[in-house]
């Protein structure tokens, strides 16, 4: 059985301001339940808990005494603290008309005393509440009530501090991604390759799996740039990006390496076959012209790949092996692909 759930005038706000407490991994920390441990000595309750109140569901934040599962939202006390923005103490369970019938007080572990205080990341905006629970009927006298408000205080500004820490660690991967993105292709730059590429060949090794690697390198750029400017270059770059980025699978590495060269790292390719496959693809894809300024220019391109472990287990020598395959396709001719077996 559960209870009518009074939904506050600020839902809307209020469960936006839920989200921000990270709602996939939930908002449990130990300072939260070193919290709710002190509070249960302060108050000598057998039950503290700070817990945040989604749209259907109670999680808990941080608990103490009792190991008490969550809960939906219709068998929850600290809904009410949320509706009402404020306090709400209930001295005797058994004699409220709609708790007294919740299975907590008319079973284990037969709850008869309730007291909350709203905790909130924004002014207004309750998230949950800070609680007490008794297995005996009670009454909070003036200095325990203030306690109360002040632990809910305390807990709010540790939410606070992990909505602040959370947006922090967002602005940092995206400070960290963008120093690793070239602008021009949206791939990665150069700076990726120790912490992205190296990553991603050794779990390949240490999987038992293999990892091909493409360098490609357009014939014909510098032309591009000495006869219609940097700017026409940075086009034909952009353009280069996008025809990469139709040829190549999602979980494929794309590094602007410098200039007109790139790198392209394919995890657990099947063989050399199948990279020379992805090889093939890319050299037709650039046999297109480029438009620029109204005119079509050409800029082909060459691509050299090897597969690891067969060609090295370290970033650096398989780039050696690959610039030697790159090598043999322009002395034969450019406009085609060479991927060495071994």
């Amino acid at each position: 059985m559960g209870q009518n759930v009074r939904i506050p005038s600020n839902e809307t706000d209020r469960l936006l301001a839920v989200r921000a407490l990270n709602s996939g991994a939930g908002s449990s920390t130990p300072e939260l339940a070193a919290l709710a441990e002190l509070a249960r000595g302060v108050f000598a309750a057998p039950y503290a808990a700070i817990n945040i109140i989604d749209e259907d569901w109670q999680r808990i934040a941080g608990q103490a005494g009792m190991a008490i599962a969550e809960c939906s939202r219709e068998q929850s006390i600290c809904t009410r603290v949320v509706y009402a923005n404020d306090l709400f103490i209930v001295p005797d369970l058994t004699k409220h008309p709609e708790l007294g019938l919740m299975s907590y007080v008319t079973g284990a572990p037969h709850f008869r005393f309730y007291a909350g205080a709203p905790v909130a990341l924004d002014e207004g905006l309750a998230v949950g509440a800070f609680c007490i629970l008794g297995t005996t009927p009670r009454e909070l006298n003036a200095v325990e009530i203030a306690n109360l408000r002040s632990f809910a205080l305390v807990a709010s500004g540790l939410l606070r501090l992990q909505k602040a820490n959370l947006i922090m660690g967002i602005a940092e991967r995206s400070l960290r991604t963008a120093a690793m993105t070239d602008p021009l292709t949206g791939f990665y730059n150069r700076s990726a390759l120790t912490s992205v590429v190296d990553r991603a060949l050794d779990a390949a090794l240490a999987a038992d799996q293999t990892f091909g690697a493409l360098y490609l390198d357009m014939d014909g750029f510098k032309g591009i740039n000495d006869k219609f400017g940097h700017h026409a270059g940075d086009e034909v770059l952009r353009e280069a990006g996008n025809r990469i980025r139709e040829v190549i699978r999602s979980g494929d590495i794309a590094v602007r390496m410098g200039g007109d060269e790139f790198a392209i790292f394919v995890p657990s390719p099947p063989n050399a076959t199948a990279l020379s496959s992805v090889a093939e693809r890319l050299v037709a894809a650039f046999r297109k012209p480029f438009e620029i300024d109204g005119k079509e220019v050409r800029a082909c391109i060459s691509v050299g790949g090897a597969v690891a472990p067969q060609a090295g287990t370290k970033r650096t020598d398989i780039l050696s092996y690959v610039d030697g395959a790159l090598y043999q396709a322009k002395s034969a001719g450019r406009d085609r692909f060479v991927v060495r077996e071994s």
